[in-house]
């Protein structure tokens, strides 16, 4: 019997303590973002968060991809629900905000401490983070576009974290990978954007597992 007990004892803190991704424990990720986080317009199942946890299945690498993309957000908006949407057993967070302060146009200097507050508080967390950069329309002006896209490669070069340039890299403007609206993606749009940043998701994964 006491033979017994220590095998069980054995096996459930092995299972405690296995590393996120490995067969025993599933990597949880949350996706925390706006509409091309969230799926606008697709089905669940084709929406970005699905997608990437098939394609990290299909690498042998057990992952829940919750999807914590919220249509309409801002970057504000993201850090005002951020303690609900990452609970804590989160392993790693892929954050992709900013392209709707972008649209309506928002002083990027808030949307850069925004997204500084939210990094800040997840490295507080000791929770590894995947920063997906964004890209200002060409039609805010030279000035406007300077500033907002310059926030991403800054803030991931000050905080270490893992770093995306453009969410949207191969998508954007191609007719055949939108929506009718121009700006979000379709399935096979979708497939396109999770194919190009798996690396660096598989990358944000090796550093949960050394974080947890």
């Amino acid at each position: 019997m006491l033979a017994i007990a220590v095998v069980a004892a054995s096996l459930a803190f092995a299972s405690a303590t296995a590393q996120p991704g490995s067969a025993g424990r599933p990597v949880k990720i949350v996706a925390l973002g706006d509409s091309l986080t969230a799926g606008l317009g697709l089905p669940a199942d084709a929406a970005f968060p699905a997608r990437l946890a098939r394609a990290l299945a299909q690498k042998g690498i057990a992952a829940e991809v919750i999807n914590a993309g919220v249509s309409g957000d801002t970057a504000a908006d993201g850090l005002a629900r951020l303690d609900w949407s990452v609970p804590d057993d989160t392993d790693a967070v892929i954050l992709e905000l900013g392209a709707n302060d972008a649209l309506r146009g928002l002083d990027p200097a808030q949307t850069r401490a925004n997204l500084d507050r939210i990094l800040r508080r997840l490295a507080a967390r000791r929770i590894p983070a995947l920063l997906a950069g964004m890209r200002a329309p060409p039609n805010l002006g030279a000035e406007y576009t300077k500033a907002l896209d310059a926030i991403y490669p800054e803030l991931a070069a000050a905080h270490g974290v893992i770093f995306y340039p453009f969410f949207l890299d191969g998508v954007a403007a191609e007719r055949g990978l939108n929506q009718g609206d121009g700006i979000h993606p379709t399935a096979a749009g979708v497939d396109v954007i999770v194919a190009k940043i798996l690396p660096q998701v598989e990358e944000l994964i090796a550093r949960a597992r050394v974080a947890h």
